[in-house]
């Protein structure tokens, strides 16, 4: 397994790559976010690891920028702050988790593993769901409503997938955010409700039939049945 590691702090960044090369990866690390733009290859590597503070590009924007050729790498970002801001930042730009400094290498290594487990599992899918005027197109990772593309973030994809795979059930803010993260994380429901208020925008906005819906109390769900 090869890792790709994006983190100025020389220090950090070699006891980083030797822990990693202790569990058998091999890691590749650099020091300069526009350097690693340069040098990187769309799936080179089998999980990427960003730091956001760095010379150069930041962490945001090398993750934006791997995202343009690059869909499904897992990347985890590093960041010095716990903001929710931060966070959903690091989301936007097309990352799949994060972690805060300082954090325990065994707790960096159990997020490397899940991301690692969830890329490996086979998604047996349709590809495309149709509900009223929305169509989404799993494999494309693609969603139109009335023949218009909609531009989603990585998250906000996952997130509209996950309402739809329910087929109009209601899901709890804690399920939603055990599927959209696999763990627990302290904002995760606020965070649900910040991202669902930009699915509304996107999707239902301009349109008189609104699909993403809320049971006050219990969740929210995907129809266009209230």
């Amino acid at each position: 397994m090869k890792i790709l590691l994006l983190e100025d702090d020389f220090t950090l960044s070699k006891e980083i790559s030797t822990f990693f090369a202790s569990k058998g990866f091999e890691c590749t690390p650099y020091y300069d976010g526009s350097l690693l733009l340069k040098k990187y290859f769309p799936y080179e590597y089998d999980l990427i690891v960003l730091d956001i503070n760095v010379p150069g590009k930041n962490g945001i924007e090398v993750c934006k920028g791997i995202r343009e050729t690059d869909k499904k790498t897992p990347i985890i970002m590093l960041t010095a702050f716990s903001e929710i801001e931060d966070k959903l930042s690091s989301f936007d730009s097309g990352a799949d988790d994060y972690l805060v400094k300082p954090f325990h290498f065994d707790e960096l290594y159990a997020r490397v593993q899940s991301l690692l487990r969830r890329k490996e599992v086979p998604q047996v899918v349709e590809n495309k769901i149709i509900i009223n005027d929305l169509e989404i197109l799993e494999d494309e990772m693609q969603v139109f409503r009335s023949g218009e593309e909609i531009k989603l973030t990585p998250k906000e994809f996952k997130l509209i997938l996950i309402l739809a795979h329910a087929k109009g059930k209601v899901l709890s803010k804690q399920f939603i955010a055990e599927k959209l993260w696999d763990y627990h994380i302290e904002t995760n429901q606020n965070t649900i409700e910040v991202y669902i208020n930009f699915l509304r925008k996107k999707i239902d906005k301009d349109h008189d039939t609104k699909l993403i819906r809320t049971k006050v109390g219990y969740g929210y769900y995907l129809s266009d049945q209230e």
